[in-house]
Protein backbone atom coordinates (compact mmCIF):
# COMPACT_ATOMS: atom_id res chain seq x y z
CA UNK A 1 0.00 0.00 0.00
CA UNK A 2 1.33 3.34 -0.92
CA UNK A 3 0.74 6.69 0.69
CA UNK A 4 -0.26 9.68 -1.13
CA UNK A 5 -1.11 13.14 0.33
CA UNK A 6 -3.20 14.87 -1.65
CA UNK A 7 -3.09 18.95 -0.59
CA UNK A 8 -6.45 21.09 -1.58
CA UNK A 9 -7.80 16.82 -1.38
CA UNK A 10 -10.97 18.50 -0.27
CA UNK A 11 -11.62 21.06 -3.69
CA UNK A 12 -13.34 19.67 -6.52
CA UNK A 13 -10.18 17.86 -8.12
CA UNK A 14 -8.75 16.80 -5.03
CA UNK A 15 -11.71 15.28 -3.63
CA UNK A 16 -12.24 12.97 -6.71
CA UNK A 17 -8.13 12.39 -7.05
CA UNK A 18 -8.97 11.40 -2.75
CA UNK A 19 -11.73 8.95 -3.81
CA UNK A 20 -9.78 7.50 -6.83
CA UNK A 21 -7.14 6.33 -4.88
CA UNK A 22 -8.89 4.99 -2.04
CA UNK A 23 -11.09 2.91 -4.14
CA UNK A 24 -7.61 1.49 -5.55
CA UNK A 25 -6.51 0.65 -2.16
CA UNK A 26 -4.02 2.93 -1.44
CA UNK A 27 -3.63 5.39 1.85
CA UNK A 28 -4.78 8.97 1.38
CA UNK A 29 -3.35 11.73 3.83
CA UNK A 30 -5.91 14.93 2.38
CA UNK A 31 -4.15 18.12 3.55
CA UNK A 32 -6.65 21.38 3.12
CA UNK A 33 -7.62 24.99 5.29
CA UNK A 34 -11.13 24.85 3.38
CA UNK A 35 -10.33 28.14 1.79
CA UNK A 36 -12.25 26.94 -1.62
CA UNK A 37 -12.35 23.20 -0.77
CA UNK A 38 -15.50 21.68 0.95
CA UNK A 39 -14.93 18.76 3.17
CA UNK A 40 -18.20 17.53 2.38
CA UNK A 41 -17.02 16.74 -0.67
CA UNK A 42 -15.12 14.03 1.45
CA UNK A 43 -17.63 12.81 3.83
CA UNK A 44 -17.87 9.38 2.41
CA UNK A 45 -14.10 8.92 3.10
CA UNK A 46 -13.75 10.61 6.65
CA UNK A 47 -14.80 7.04 8.24
CA UNK A 48 -12.29 5.12 5.68
CA UNK A 49 -9.32 3.65 7.89
CA UNK A 50 -7.06 4.46 5.06
CA UNK A 51 -8.26 8.02 4.54
CA UNK A 52 -6.15 11.17 6.93
CA UNK A 53 -7.84 14.54 6.96
CA UNK A 54 -5.41 17.64 8.42
CA UNK A 55 -6.69 20.71 7.89
CA UNK A 56 -3.71 22.80 7.44
CA UNK A 57 -2.44 25.56 5.11
CA UNK A 58 0.14 24.50 3.17
CA UNK A 59 1.44 28.02 3.02
CA UNK A 60 2.79 27.30 6.52
CA UNK A 61 5.54 23.91 7.12
CA UNK A 62 4.01 20.58 6.13
CA UNK A 63 4.54 18.14 8.67
CA UNK A 64 3.63 14.46 8.93
CA UNK A 65 5.52 11.64 10.61
CA UNK A 66 4.83 9.13 8.48
CA UNK A 67 6.23 7.39 5.23
CA UNK A 68 5.06 9.13 1.88
CA UNK A 69 5.34 7.41 -1.44
CA UNK A 70 3.17 10.65 -3.81
CA UNK A 71 1.90 14.21 -2.99
CA UNK A 72 0.30 15.71 -5.12
CA UNK A 73 0.19 19.45 -5.00
CA UNK A 74 -3.22 20.90 -5.68
CA UNK A 75 -4.07 23.54 -3.03
CA UNK A 76 -4.72 26.81 -4.98
CA UNK A 77 -8.28 28.64 -5.71
CA UNK A 78 -8.68 28.30 -8.92
CA UNK A 79 -11.35 30.43 -10.32
CA UNK A 80 -11.13 33.75 -11.19
CA UNK A 81 -14.24 34.72 -8.65
CA UNK A 82 -11.92 32.86 -6.32
CA UNK A 83 -8.52 34.12 -6.86
CA UNK A 84 -9.60 37.85 -7.48
CA UNK A 85 -11.03 37.09 -3.98
CA UNK A 86 -8.05 35.97 -2.23
CA UNK A 87 -5.28 37.57 -4.65
CA UNK A 88 -2.28 37.25 -1.78
CA UNK A 89 -3.44 33.62 -0.31
CA UNK A 90 -3.33 32.38 -4.09
CA UNK A 91 0.20 34.01 -4.58
CA UNK A 92 1.54 32.52 -1.12
CA UNK A 93 0.08 29.13 -2.28
CA UNK A 94 2.03 29.37 -5.48
CA UNK A 95 5.24 30.39 -4.39
CA UNK A 96 5.33 29.37 -0.70
CA UNK A 97 3.31 26.28 -1.03
CA UNK A 98 4.66 24.72 -3.56
CA UNK A 99 8.07 25.63 -1.72
CA UNK A 100 6.93 23.78 0.87
CA UNK A 101 5.58 20.55 -1.12
CA UNK A 102 8.51 20.33 -2.91
CA UNK A 103 11.04 20.53 0.64
CA UNK A 104 8.65 17.80 1.85
CA UNK A 105 8.64 15.62 -1.30
CA UNK A 106 12.80 15.66 -1.15
CA UNK A 107 12.87 14.98 2.33
CA UNK A 108 10.44 11.96 1.87
CA UNK A 109 11.68 10.58 -1.36
CA UNK A 110 8.55 11.09 -2.91
CA UNK A 111 7.27 11.27 -6.20
CA UNK A 112 6.09 15.08 -6.75
CA UNK A 113 2.63 16.20 -9.30
CA UNK A 114 2.02 19.54 -9.58
CA UNK A 115 -1.47 20.92 -10.82
CA UNK A 116 -0.64 23.34 -12.82
CA UNK A 117 -2.98 25.22 -15.55
CA UNK A 118 -3.58 26.41 -19.20
CA UNK A 119 -3.32 29.11 -17.59
CA UNK A 120 -0.03 29.70 -18.07
CA UNK A 121 -0.79 30.48 -21.72
CA UNK A 122 -2.40 33.52 -20.96
CA UNK A 123 -4.75 35.04 -23.83
CA UNK A 124 -2.49 32.50 -26.46
CA UNK A 125 -1.51 33.69 -29.63
CA UNK A 126 -0.74 30.08 -30.55
CA UNK A 127 -3.56 27.94 -31.19
CA UNK A 128 -4.11 25.12 -30.44
CA UNK A 129 -1.58 25.38 -27.42
CA UNK A 130 1.38 22.95 -27.21
CA UNK A 131 3.96 22.33 -23.78
CA UNK A 132 6.72 24.27 -26.11
CA UNK A 133 4.48 28.06 -26.39
CA UNK A 134 5.49 30.34 -23.76
CA UNK A 135 2.75 31.98 -23.12
CA UNK A 136 1.36 35.64 -23.47
CA UNK A 137 -0.08 36.79 -19.93
CA UNK A 138 -0.33 40.04 -18.57
CA UNK A 139 1.48 39.79 -15.19
CA UNK A 140 0.31 42.53 -13.01
CA UNK A 141 -3.43 42.02 -14.84
CA UNK A 142 -5.93 40.73 -12.62
CA UNK A 143 -5.99 37.24 -13.61
CA UNK A 144 -2.01 37.68 -13.42
CA UNK A 145 -2.32 36.77 -9.30
CA UNK A 146 -3.39 32.92 -10.29
CA UNK A 147 -1.00 32.67 -13.82
CA UNK A 148 2.15 33.84 -12.34
CA UNK A 149 1.85 32.07 -9.19
CA UNK A 150 1.45 28.52 -11.42
CA UNK A 151 4.14 29.84 -13.77
CA UNK A 152 6.01 30.33 -10.91
CA UNK A 153 5.32 26.97 -9.05
CA UNK A 154 6.45 25.06 -12.85
CA UNK A 155 9.71 27.05 -12.70
CA UNK A 156 10.48 25.90 -8.95
CA UNK A 157 9.33 22.83 -9.62
CA UNK A 158 11.35 21.49 -11.98
CA UNK A 159 14.22 23.73 -10.09
CA UNK A 160 13.64 20.80 -7.27
CA UNK A 161 14.28 18.25 -10.13
CA UNK A 162 17.64 19.34 -11.78
CA UNK A 163 19.28 20.51 -8.09
CA UNK A 164 17.45 17.73 -6.28
CA UNK A 165 16.88 15.24 -8.05
CA UNK A 166 13.08 14.98 -6.93
CA UNK A 167 10.99 13.25 -9.30
CA UNK A 168 8.12 15.60 -10.53
CA UNK A 169 5.63 15.95 -12.86
CA UNK A 170 3.77 18.82 -13.85
CA UNK A 171 -0.22 18.44 -15.08
CA UNK A 172 -1.17 21.59 -17.45
CA UNK A 173 -5.03 21.25 -16.35
CA UNK A 174 -7.66 22.68 -18.94
CA UNK A 175 -10.97 23.23 -18.08
CA UNK A 176 -12.41 20.75 -15.98
CA UNK A 177 -16.23 20.08 -14.92
CA UNK A 178 -18.20 17.32 -13.46
CA UNK A 179 -19.55 17.03 -9.65
CA UNK A 180 -18.34 18.30 -6.72
CA UNK A 181 -17.78 22.08 -8.40
CA UNK A 182 -19.46 24.13 -6.27
CA UNK A 183 -22.74 25.75 -7.20
CA UNK A 184 -20.80 29.69 -6.13
CA UNK A 185 -17.46 28.37 -8.29
CA UNK A 186 -17.58 31.10 -10.66
CA UNK A 187 -16.68 29.13 -13.72
CA UNK A 188 -19.03 28.92 -16.68
CA UNK A 189 -20.41 25.36 -16.00
CA UNK A 190 -21.45 25.77 -12.57
CA UNK A 191 -23.11 29.15 -12.88
CA UNK A 192 -24.81 28.15 -16.19
CA UNK A 193 -26.20 25.16 -14.46
CA UNK A 194 -27.02 27.03 -11.48
CA UNK A 195 -28.66 29.52 -13.32
CA UNK A 196 -30.99 27.41 -15.75
CA UNK A 197 -31.91 24.89 -13.09
CA UNK A 198 -33.30 27.99 -11.13
CA UNK A 199 -34.99 29.48 -14.72
CA UNK A 200 -32.62 32.42 -14.11
CA UNK A 201 -30.49 34.40 -17.04
CA UNK A 202 -27.56 32.73 -18.30
CA UNK A 203 -25.04 35.07 -18.18
CA UNK A 204 -22.63 35.06 -20.68
CA UNK A 205 -19.13 37.89 -20.94
CA UNK A 206 -18.65 39.52 -23.73
CA UNK A 207 -20.20 38.11 -27.13
CA UNK A 208 -19.93 34.93 -26.06
CA UNK A 209 -17.85 34.10 -29.21
CA UNK A 210 -14.89 32.74 -26.98
CA UNK A 211 -13.85 29.37 -26.63
CA UNK A 212 -13.37 26.67 -24.30
CA UNK A 213 -12.42 23.26 -24.59
CA UNK A 214 -14.24 20.93 -21.30
CA UNK A 215 -12.82 17.72 -20.25
CA UNK A 216 -15.19 15.63 -17.77
CA UNK A 217 -13.47 15.10 -14.54
CA UNK A 218 -13.24 10.98 -15.26
CA UNK A 219 -11.41 12.20 -17.84
CA UNK A 220 -8.98 14.10 -16.22
CA UNK A 221 -8.75 11.66 -13.01
CA UNK A 222 -6.93 8.86 -15.41
CA UNK A 223 -4.92 11.49 -17.08
CA UNK A 224 -3.50 12.80 -13.86
CA UNK A 225 -3.30 9.05 -12.89
CA UNK A 226 -1.45 8.08 -15.78
CA UNK A 227 1.00 11.05 -15.64
CA UNK A 228 1.82 10.74 -11.30
CA UNK A 229 3.01 6.70 -12.59
CA UNK A 230 5.09 7.86 -15.69
CA UNK A 231 8.64 8.23 -15.86
CA UNK A 232 8.09 11.90 -17.54
CA UNK A 233 9.31 14.91 -15.81
CA UNK A 234 8.52 17.75 -17.95
CA UNK A 235 4.85 19.99 -18.59
CA UNK A 236 2.06 17.69 -20.40
CA UNK A 237 -1.62 19.06 -21.17
CA UNK A 238 -4.43 17.49 -19.78
CA UNK A 239 -7.86 18.41 -21.49
CA UNK A 240 -10.05 17.65 -23.79
CA UNK A 241 -9.31 19.26 -27.42
CA UNK A 242 -12.94 19.52 -28.58
CA UNK A 243 -13.27 23.37 -28.87
CA UNK A 244 -16.41 25.14 -28.32
CA UNK A 245 -17.71 28.52 -27.81
CA UNK A 246 -18.90 29.52 -24.66
CA UNK A 247 -22.45 30.50 -26.14
CA UNK A 248 -22.64 27.16 -27.49
CA UNK A 249 -22.25 25.66 -24.01
CA UNK A 250 -24.30 28.11 -22.39
CA UNK A 251 -27.07 26.88 -24.96
CA UNK A 252 -26.63 23.15 -24.63
CA UNK A 253 -26.54 23.88 -20.60
CA UNK A 254 -30.12 25.21 -21.36
CA UNK A 255 -31.49 22.85 -23.21
CA UNK A 256 -30.15 19.73 -21.16
CA UNK A 257 -32.07 21.20 -18.05
CA UNK A 258 -35.37 21.64 -20.11
CA UNK A 259 -34.69 25.54 -18.48
CA UNK A 260 -36.73 28.59 -19.70
CA UNK A 261 -33.29 30.97 -19.03
CA UNK A 262 -32.57 33.11 -21.41
CA UNK A 263 -28.87 34.48 -22.33
CA UNK A 264 -28.14 37.52 -20.91
CA UNK A 265 -24.77 39.50 -22.01
CA UNK A 266 -22.25 41.01 -19.60
CA UNK A 267 -19.29 42.77 -20.24
CA UNK A 268 -15.99 40.71 -20.62
CA UNK A 269 -13.65 41.15 -18.24
CA UNK A 270 -9.63 41.95 -18.86
CA UNK A 271 -7.57 39.43 -19.93
CA UNK A 272 -10.71 37.40 -20.29
CA UNK A 273 -8.96 34.57 -22.79
CA UNK A 274 -10.38 34.24 -26.76
CA UNK A 275 -9.40 30.74 -27.54
CA UNK A 276 -8.20 28.20 -25.21
CA UNK A 277 -7.40 24.30 -26.70
CA UNK A 278 -5.14 21.81 -25.48
CA UNK A 279 -2.62 20.18 -28.08
CA UNK A 280 -2.16 16.49 -26.43
CA UNK A 281 -0.27 14.77 -29.13
CA UNK A 282 2.14 14.68 -25.74
CA UNK A 283 0.08 13.16 -23.66
CA UNK A 284 -1.45 10.95 -26.36
CA UNK A 285 2.42 9.45 -27.10
CA UNK A 286 3.59 9.64 -23.63
CA UNK A 287 0.65 8.78 -21.13
CA UNK A 288 -1.58 6.80 -24.10
CA UNK A 289 -3.95 9.29 -22.38
CA UNK A 290 -7.18 10.23 -24.21
CA UNK A 291 -10.26 12.15 -23.20
CA UNK A 292 -13.29 9.35 -23.74
CA UNK A 293 -16.23 10.84 -22.02
CA UNK A 294 -18.64 13.29 -24.32
CA UNK A 295 -19.63 16.50 -23.50
CA UNK A 296 -23.58 15.54 -23.41
CA UNK A 297 -22.70 12.17 -21.19
CA UNK A 298 -20.86 14.53 -18.99
CA UNK A 299 -22.97 17.46 -19.03
CA UNK A 300 -26.35 14.75 -17.86
CA UNK A 301 -23.97 13.37 -14.91
CA UNK A 302 -23.14 17.34 -13.71
CA UNK A 303 -26.36 18.58 -13.96
CA UNK A 304 -27.95 15.20 -11.95
CA UNK A 305 -25.37 16.33 -9.85
CA UNK A 306 -26.06 19.78 -9.39
CA UNK A 307 -30.31 18.71 -9.09
CA UNK A 308 -29.60 16.35 -6.40
CA UNK A 309 -27.38 19.09 -4.29
CA UNK A 310 -30.22 21.67 -4.97
CA UNK A 311 -32.50 19.57 -3.35
CA UNK A 312 -30.52 18.77 -0.74
CA UNK A 313 -29.96 22.09 0.45
CA UNK A 314 -33.52 23.00 0.54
Amino acid sequence: MNTLLITGGAGFIGSHLSKKFISAGERVICVDNLLTGNKNNLKELLKHPNFVYIQHDVSEDIEYSGPVEYILHFASPASPADYQKYPIQTLKVGSLGTHNALGFARAKHAVFLLASTSEVYGDPLVHPQPEDYWGNVNPIGPRGVYDEAKRFAEAITLAYHRCHGVNVKIARIFNTFGPFMRSNDGRAIPNFISQALSNLPVTVFGDGSQTRSFCYIDDLVEGLTKLLYSGFNEPVNLGNPKEMTVLEMAKSIIDFCGSKSKIEFRELPQDDPRVRQPDISRAKKILGWKPKVSIQSGLAKTIEYFRKSAGDNR
